[in-house]
């Protein structure tokens, strides 16, 4: 029923009528209750809570003087670039809307929120805070501001640290426990939305494991406490006053607050902190594999498990050359269903636990091959920093690249395709929205039989060809089959490079 266009009284009346009519059905349910009483069973009578709303006034007295303003000095350049990395909804709630002129020659400073973990400054943040700063300064709860050291920084699960200098210890809070955390217990947020210090919030924690497209290691606390931009890096309380998240990012069609925030899980924020504290950086697990999550049809076609045939397990869909995985004698097709006896459910699932892995480490993964199952022993090597230094994509972490997860052309796959039994290639088995691929055209079940003039005849060596072609043209040409008809498409490099940002 719509009663917006309605006047004040109209509503009114529209509202009684609905109102009425509801307790018309309500009394005709109850009076007719009895002839339901020797097969249905009881109703529900859920118990009301006891206790009253929580006063959260002696929580923030207390926590309040350990947490930060942080102050970023910037290009103008560089605030525009953040702004723009940010197409999908989900928002790092920073205040770029907020910033002002600082000097003539036009730096810029933006405001973010922070926490104190130890008595010698250590300090807790968002990367997006400080990434690209010329300079970073903190403002204590007192108002004492001081210069601010970047630690390290981890882009992958958007934190940083940094540290100050004070004449005397500091008051600081500890880390709690986020995997105790329930759904429905209140939190309190605090930080420094759109420059207003000390700003406090209460919520309730609305979902746990949120996966936003953020990055492969995404497991977010979702709370509906008030988060806006400028609390990005500022903690998540529960009521015993142990931070269990760090405030990163919002969904908001709006740029506010609609109720929907993220906070990433303490846990892991205890794991990151500890590395950049000792060295600076973060060293992950590195496998060599793309993979992708296991649809009914491709369980199908794969004719995998009835136990991959739910979703279980990440399927492989390229195998880095002269990866882990590659000398290990992984192929696309492949699905890794455990790893040192941890199940895996998706491909997120795969980054989390090879990531885990010290380098160096043998890692024994559990794999269905042809629909066989078998044990691989691989020795993990070490991820690569994001300026891409060294090594190459995660188990299962997105990369740069034409946006195509190609799969193995089996028998079944040709017979389910009516193609030649003579036909080889690979099978795009997904293809990334937005993506130079998706730009030019590029469908699920298309066959590549070609990049360039050249043929190939199998999904590692398409995926190599692709991207020596990507490399050394910025333009791919692939051959393609679809329909039983052949025909070329070019792959632009340039177009949709500009999408592949989470927020």
């Amino acid at each position: 029923m719509r009663i917006s266009n309605l006047s004040p009284r109209g509503a009114r009346g529209a509202l009684l009528a609905v109102l009425l009519s509801t307790t018309a059905l309500v009394g005709f349910a109850a009076g007719h209750a009895g002839f339901a009483e020797s097969t249905q069973p009881a109703p529900i009578q859920p118990t009301a809570p006891a206790q009253t709303l929580p006063d959260f006034s002696s929580l923030v007295t207390q926590v309040k003087p350990a947490v930060v303003s942080i102050t970023s000095e910037m290009t103008p350049e560089m605030a525009n670039d953040e702004q723009e990395s940010s197409p999908s909804p989900f928002q790092a709630p920073f205040p770029f809307g907020r910033m002002q002129p600082r000097v003539p020659q036009g730096h810029m400073e933006a405001r973010g929120s922070g926490f104190i973990v130890d008595p010698n400054g250590t300090i807790v943040t968002n990367n997006h805070v400080v990434q690209g700063a010329k300079s970073v300064s903190v403002t204590l709860d007192d108002g004492t501001k001081l210069a601010a050291h970047v630690v390290g920084r981890d882009p992958r699960t958007d934190l940083a640290v940094l540290r100050v200098k004070a004449d005397h210890p500091l008051p600081y809070i500890r880390l709690g426990d986020s995997d105790h955390v329930k759904v429905g217990e209140w939190v309190v947020a605090m930080g420094n939305p759109f420059g207003l210090d000390g700003t406090v919030t209460a919520g309730i924690v609305s979902a746990r494991g949120r996966d936003i497209g953020a990055g492969p290691y995404d497991n977010f606390l979702q709370i509906d406490a008030p988060i806006n931009r400028g609390n990005s890096g500022g903690p998540l309380f529960t009521l015993d006053g142990r931070v269990v998240g760090v405030n990163t990012a919002i969904l908001s069609p709006t740029g506010g607050s609609v109720g929907i925030g993220f906070a990433i899980p303490s846990n892991l924020v205890k794991t990151v902190i500890a590395q950049l504290e000792t060295t600076g950086h973060v060293t992950r697990g590195y496998l060599g594999v793309s993979a992708q999550s296991i649809s009914p049809a491709m369980a199908a076609a794969l004719k995998l498990p009835k136990k991959a045939e739910g979703g279980e397990g990440a399927l492989i869909a390229e195998v880095t050359p002269d990866s882990p995985a590659a000398k290990a004698g992984f192929k696309p097709g492949d699905v890794i269903t455990s790893v040192n006896g941890k199940t895996i459910g998706n491909p997120r699932e795969l980054a989390v636990a090879v990531a885990g892995v010290k380098p160096g480490d043998d890692a024994n993964i559990e794999v269905l091959h042809d629909g066989a199952s078998r044990s691989m022993t691989v020795a993990v090597g070490a991820l690569p920093s994001e300026d891409g230094s060294a090594g190459g994509p995660a188990a299962g972490e997105p990369k740069a690249s034409v946006g195509l997860a190609l799969a193995p052309l089996s028998p079944e796959m040709r017979d389910q395709l009516d193609l030649p039994e003579h036909t080889d290639g690979a099978v795009v088995a997904q293809v990334k929205p937005g993506s130079p691929a998706d730009q030019a055209g590029m469908q699920q079940g298309d066959v590549i039989v070609g990049v360039g003039t050249k043929a190939v005849k199998s999904a590692d060596q398409a995926a190599r060809a692709i991207r020596e072609a990507a490399k050394d043209e910025h333009a791919v040409a692939l051959r393609i089959v679809r329909d039983g008809h052949t025909a070329f498409v070019g792959i632009d490099m340039k177009k949709g490079a500009d999408d592949n940002s989470a927020g």
